[in-house]
């Protein structure tokens, strides 16, 4: 706990702009020695120097004790709309926050061991499209993902990087995000978009977790994938998309369907194609685009008022469960062993406990408490 506090005191005074000098002497220090030694965790804070910092830095005690938030961690990237306003950006990223860090410290309690180790991709923001296209088809090879990437990349990404990733409810806007955390990477997906988009978004998300440390992402970028930034930021984002594209359309895989095509309507074999690979058929037309394989005079005869597909048909997409059958998991059991209790659950969740009963049947498990 100490060392919980010594990482947050210092997150809040470099936050609040304060040197340690000036808080020390706000606290009653006789020297800025003393604060450097309890930051270093060399030191203790008492319980009335803790009480003094909540009231100095203007934040509540939680601040400092809580280990189910993430406070001075954890690095998010977001795709939402450029309409989105940052204070519901900044809301859901509190919550997530508290997702996140509630699975990483019920998995220490539980003893699930991670691993720091992290898999890197061979790029930098000077690398050409065509090297992150090839990097995208021979990651999915090297996954051994198969005809239809989009079906396995989740389970890949869970064993290959030990990464979490939650389906969530976003608000409308959000598509989904990476977090960048020591021990516990994380992609959140937001399982109310279509199937298609939902599928581009994890492999996105999927790039910025591989060139994190080489290619830092920004906090919002946009959805759309229409980037209108500048510069480096907008060439990783436009290199993760090529990415993403060749990791879920790999060109071994496509090259032979589009040879075979025939002479069948070019809308309708986009459509069709694209629900076979679980992606959108505008991803799927600017794939072939990038390929040099869709002619440019092909390219002006789309539509794209008629590229419909979104994955597959409405009537066939599956909404995914809420959250994580890992996450979930870890709440069922400190729930059953007294290390959660039932209403912290369903704080952390902001869900009734009505909803955290049927969270639990959905994935199976028994509901662990009396209703």
């Amino acid at each position: 706990m100490s060392d919980l506090i010594s990482r947050r005191l210092r997150y809040a005074r470099e936050k609040s702009g304060l040197t340690q000098a000036q808080l020390s002497e706000k606290l009653g220090f006789k020297d800025r020695q003393t604060l450097a030694a309890i930051e270093a965790g060399q030191r203790k804070l008492s319980a009335e120097e803790l009480l003094l910092a909540v009231d100095t830095l203007g934040v509540d005690l939680d601040f400092f004790t809580d280990s189910l938030r993430l406070v001075g961690e954890g690095t998010f990237s977001w795709r939402a709309d450029r309409k989105i306003s940052a204070g519901i950006l900044d809301k859901f990223e509190q919550s997530a926050g508290c997702w996140i860090a509630t699975c990483r410290q019920l998995g220490e309690d539980q003893g699930i061991r991670t691993t720091l180790l992290q898999k890197t991709l061979p790029l930098t923001a000077r690398a050409s499209f065509e090297e992150a296209m090839a990097a995208g088809d021979a990651l999915a090879a090297e996954w051994q993902l198969g005809n239809r990437p989009a079906r396995e990349l989740e389970s890949a990404i869970r064993e290959k990087l030990g990464a979490l990733i939650l389906h969530v409810d976003a608000p409308k806007g959000i598509s989904g995000a990476a977090c960048r955390l020591p021990g516990l990477n994380t992609i959140l997906i937001n399982r109310n978009e279509p199937e298609g988009r939902r599928n581009y978004d994890l492999a996105h998300e999927c790039f910025h977790l591989l060139s994190w440390d080489q290619m830092p992402p920004e906090h919002t970028e946009q959805a759309e994938a229409d980037h209108r930034g500048k510069g480096k930021q907008k060439r990783i984002e436009q290199l993760a998309d090529n990415f993403a594209a060749a990791l879920l359309m790999p060109s071994p895989v496509l090259g032979p369907i589009w040879a075979a095509r025939g002479d069948k309507e070019i809308h309708l074999w986009l459509n069709q194609t694209a629900s076979d690979f679980l992606v959108t058929a505008k991803a799927l037309r600017w794939r072939l685009a990038n390929l040099g394989w869709l002619a440019r005079a092909d390219q002006l005869d789309i539509q794209e008022a008629r590229l419909t597909a979104n994955g597959r048909p409405d009537a066939e997409q599956r909404r995914p469960r809420l959250f994580d059958e890992d996450f979930v998991k870890r709440l069922h059991t400190a729930i059953e062993t007294g290390g959660l209790s039932v209403r912290r659950c369903a704080s952390i969740l902001e869900c009734t406990i009505e909803d955290l009963a049927d969270l639990f049947r959905d994935y199976g498990f028994p509901v662990p408490f009396d209703l």
